[in-house]
């Protein structure tokens, strides 16, 4: 599979890095004295600077890994784009490559997924995981997208695969594009307001 992610901008890394620092500020967190973390990056990000302050870390490898299982879960359908096209492989390199406790164990976890991904692929199919055929892909899927329903030799790939489908999720769908799919209209300037439909008034038992 020959896919071509998008890249973000810096800019569009920064707003999609805010949910981060809004999570980290609700549990309290200092900007400073927090161990492992750079002093110079805190709980509030400049946003004038339009720069997120580290490097991202996941090679090229990973990326593939990223940009295949993210296209998986969410594809490109009659409604809106793969996960690729909005550049939700850069935003997940951009979330765990982030200093902070919660990004790190996220880091964690999926690397170990990545890697057992390729394993597994390897043993089944003698590829790594970025070079399956969509079918595939679909097999090694099928088998770790469900607690209910995977072995129990695949429960750490069930809990990688949780956590990583989250993170497309939660990407994807802070996009225009993820917007649009599921319907949100968001704050959208209108000429007049013409007031809820009929149907959400006889809902409320206003109607």
């Amino acid at each position: 599979m020959n896919i071509q992610p998008r890249s973000l901008t810096r800019r569009e890394a920064v707003q999609r890095m805010l949910a981060a620092a809004a999570a980290l500020q609700v549990l309290g967190m200092e900007s400073y004295g927090v161990q492992g973390l750079p002093k110079t990056i805190g709980t509030d990000p400049n946003l004038h600077a339009k720069v997120i302050p580290w490097d991202r870390i996941l090679t090229e490898a990973e990326m593939k890994i990223v940009t295949v299982l993210g296209d998986a879960i969410i594809p490109a359908d009659d409604k809106s784009p793969a996960a690729s096209a909005v550049g939700i492989p850069d935003f997940i390199n951009e979330w765990v490559s982030a200093p902070y406790p919660a990004q790190v164990a996220d880091r964690e976890q999926l690397r170990e997924g990545f890697a057992w991904l390729d394993k597994e692929s390897q043993k089944r199919f003698q590829k790594n995981f970025a070079e399956l055929a969509e079918p595939q892909i679909t097999a090694i899927c099928d088998d770790i997208c469900s607690a209910k329903t995977a072995k129990p030799e695949f429960k750490k790939a069930v809990s990688f695969f949780a956590k990583f489908r989250n993170l497309v999720a939660g990407g994807f769908y802070s996009t225009p594009e993820g917007w649009k799919d599921i319907g949100y209209i968001g704050n959208v300037p209108m000429a007049e307001f013409p007031g809820p439909p009929p149907e959400v008034l006889k809902h409320v038992g206003l109607a």
